[in-house]
């Protein structure tokens, strides 16, 4: 499987000057929303903005969050004080194929954009999520939304896809992992606004929370022991997954990955349960 428009990803593109535009542009998009049009309100922000601009050289970032509109990527990063504008810190984000790559044009913006389409339900081992795991070997940002789609429902966080722990198992150098988790997108872009669609443009005068969480730490020595022990416990469905770079095979993967998307699931539920008595308060 090839990969889509990768060559508009790279940052050396028409020397760059088409990812500065299309990045200033979201940007000025997702401020205008964000902070002109809409109140928001970040918690714990110096955390998200000390591993944006200052993490150590060569280290990853991986952003989790759940997924409550179309608008949540840009319009997250939208907040005062954020580095919106900055092509080199920019996120990469990865990308729904049968929304943001419909056609060559959708697909050159997203891609110049610093977006990787994933196909749902193509599996951890598709060729774009090797893309992802290559910018994460480059010390990059990744944000991922691991429920997978989205939800606007006032509901715990769903039971997460494996695509990002398997992410974090495979990159050389193990991620910093930031939880984060929002409330308000769902006024700001609702799914079923008039007639069963979404407006046409975003909604004003509505109320964003943004909390941030503090980064979860992996035992990825202990926890890969731990689901070796545990695949010899019973017959695992085997679909082709190849062996990691440190020898564990499909079933110790899927123990691990379970583990390790079970461990950011409750990061994300616990501040999820903290930002919902904060609004309360």
């Amino acid at each position: 499987m090839s990969r889509t428009m990768e060559w508009a990803a790279r940052a050396e593109h028409l020397g760059g000057i088409p990812r500065k535009i299309v990045i200033s542009a979201v940007g000025a998009f997702a401020k205008t929303v964000a902070s002109l049009l809409n109140n928001t309100s970040v918690h714990n922000a110096d955390t998200l903005l000390r591993l944006v601009r200052s993490r150590p050289p060569g280290v990853p970032l991986i952003t989790v969050s759940n997924h409550m509109s179309t608008l949540d990527d840009p319009v997250m990063w939208g907040f005062k004080g954020f580095p919106i504008f900055d092509a080199k810190l920019a996120r990469w984000v990865l990308a729904a194929e049968d929304i943001c790559f419909k056609n060559a044009v959708y697909s050159y913006i997203f891609r110049v954009g610093k977006c990787i389409p994933i196909t749902r339900g193509g599996g951890i081992y598709q060729e774009h999520m090797n893309e992802a795991l290559e910018r994460l070997n480059d010390g990059e940002w990744l944000h991922t939304f691991p429920e997978g789609k989205v939800c606007q429902e006032d509901e715990p966080i769903r039971r997460l896809k494996w695509g990002t722990a398997s992410l974090i198992v495979r990159a050389p150098i193990t991620p910093i992992v930031l939880p984060i988790v929002h409330h308000g997108f769902h006024e700001v872009m609702p799914e079923k606004f008039m007639f069963g669609r979404r407006p046409p443009i975003p909604l004003c005068n509505k109320k964003i929370n943004i909390f941030v969480g503090d980064p979860i730490e992996f035992d990825l020595p202990a926890m890969s022991q731990m689901a070796i022990a545990q695949s010899r416990n019973g017959p695992f469905p085997s679909i082709g997954w190849p062996s990691t770079s440190d020898g564990l095979d499909e079933a110790a993967q899927r123990c691990l990955y379970t583990k390790i998307s079970e461990q950011i699931h409750a990061a994300m539920e616990r501040l999820r349960c903290f930002g919902k008595s904060f609004l309360k308060s």
